[in-house]
């Protein structure tokens, strides 16, 4: 074969790639649409690898990422495929990049028998032992089910478009965006797959590259009115699963952090578990960890103990807020000395407490208690008076610091400004644990 022909089938092979959709969608995740592939002219039984894998830059940052290729043969895995996917893994972990995956298949290639189980199993490892060394995103543009979808979500956020579908089941059960979106297997929703790139090209930046990288920028925006973020920095998460809590990302000053902020008196299973997952997603980066708290009790006592798990352990910078109520365990899990907050803020308005403020004053009270109701004309007005003013005289904010139990009181206008500051001081924040492989609580 001439010089000429081999350079013509060359060209051939390189126009047909570029013309899939596993290429379109690279181009349009990486800048300017420019990415260095791997393997590229691996063959899968007769024709080329049904995955893209390639490194290039998403918003500046440096990024290694592959998409199944529908295009060829249904993008199913096959042990040439896994092949390029476990390159791309090993030499994400050698440098130290982020892995996007972008997911979009009709499944395996059943004909490879045994030998496509140890490909899924290999990438499930490989994948499992990058959690917590490189950031690990999952896009799911298309099917996404059975074993595949095990691989997709062990990654540490999941955006969907609408027209993906995540399932175990691999006759695609209950694997629409909604339910996902619902269950809290998806971290972020889209409509359209150019709104999923996008809200992936918004997450790169954010975070480090592996877990001994700093994530921020030089310059930001002024948030508007009291918000705590940087304008225009937000990207929550999880935002329809357990929404007593709400968890976002973005940046204070330019650093990114981590936000838990409870939105319900009352935390349940749901919302415990979100914010522990989250905050052990930020600690395996080092990202700040700001609480916003304003509860008064824990709805499901397990996740609450897993909850209770992930602060205590977390080494990260924590710095918790208190803006309205904190009684008894959710004071202790998340802000108190079972979280070991780095720093505890609160509000003027706030309330610290170790029970229910009614409860508290019935015990601290005594008889005096019984006594104040004594010939009153309305008793449950004047059992409300009497908690409350035992709650301005008892509980407060300033009774709380003379304590030792909150390092400052602030005013809601200050409060940014506080944090800011607590975040800058704990920038070198190192903590040495004891050996051990981990605790036995996340469960």
């Amino acid at each position: 074969m001439s010089t000429q022909t081999k350079t013509e089938a060359l060209r051939s092979a390189k126009e047909k790639l570029s013309q899939t959709k596993g290429h379109n969608v690279l181009s349009r995740l990486f800048d300017d649409g420019v990415f260095t592939e791997i393997d590229t002219f691996a063959k899968s039984q007769g024709d080329f690898a049904e995955v893209i894998a390639a490194k290039g830059c998403v918003n500046g940052a440096p990024v290694f990422a592959y998409a199944q290729n529908k295009d060829l043969s249904g993008g199913a895995m096959s042990v040439a495929q896994s092949a390029k996917i476990k390159k791309l893994y090993d030499l994400a972990l050698k440098t130290g990049t982020p892995v996007v995956a972008v997911y979009d298949s009709i499944g395996g290639r059943l004909s490879e028998g045994t030998q496509l189980l140890a490909a899924y199993g290999d990438i499930l490892r490989m994948s499992s032992n990058l959690s917590g060394v490189v950031p690990q995103i999952s896009l799911v543009l298309g099917p996404c089910c059975g074993t595949q979808a095990l691989i997709a979500v062990s990654a540490d956020i999941v955006v969907m478009s609408d027209k993906g579908s995540l399932s175990l089941a691999t006759d695609g059960s209950d694997a629409d965006v909604k339910t996902n979106a619902k269950n809290g297997t998806a971290h972020i929703t889209a409509e359209g797959e150019d709104a999923a790139i996008n809200e992936v090209r918004r997450l790169i930046p954010l975070l480090p590259s592996n877990n001994l990288d700093y994530a921020g920028f030089p310059e930001f925006d002024e948030p508007d009115g009291d918000a705590i973020l940087d304008g225009g920095s937000e990207i929550e998460l999880q935002k329809d699963y357990g929404c007593a809590v709400k968890t976002s990302l973005g940046t204070i000053e330019g650093t990114t952090v981590g936000i838990v902020a409870t939105a319900d008196k009352t935390l349940d299973g749901k919302a415990c578990s979100k914010a522990a997952r989250f905050v052990r997603f930020c600690d395996a980066f080092g990202l700040p960890v700001i609480t916003l708290v304003d509860a008064e009790k824990f709805g499901c006592l397990k996740a609450a103990a897993k909850l209770t798990s992930a602060y205590a352990e977390a080494t990260t910078a924590k710095i918790t807020a208190i803006v309205g109520d904190a009684y008894g365990a959710v004071y202790t899990a998340v802000a108190g000395t079972g979280a070991a907050a780095d720093i505890t803020l609160a509000t003027v308005d706030a309330c610290v407490s170790p029970l229910a403020p009614e409860a508290a004053a019935v015990i601290a009270l005594g008889d005096d208690f019984g006594g104040a109701l004594k010939g009153a004309k309305d008793p449950k007005a004047a059992r409300a008076e009497v908690v409350a003013k035992f709650k301005e005289e008892k509980l407060s904010a300033m009774n709380a610091a003379a304590n030792g139990y909150v390092e400052d009181i602030v005013e809601d206008s200050e409060l940014r400004a506080k944090i800011a500051a607590a975040v800058a001081m704990l920038s070198d924040k190192r903590v040495s644990t004891l050996p051990k492989k981990h605790n036995n609580l996340y469960i």
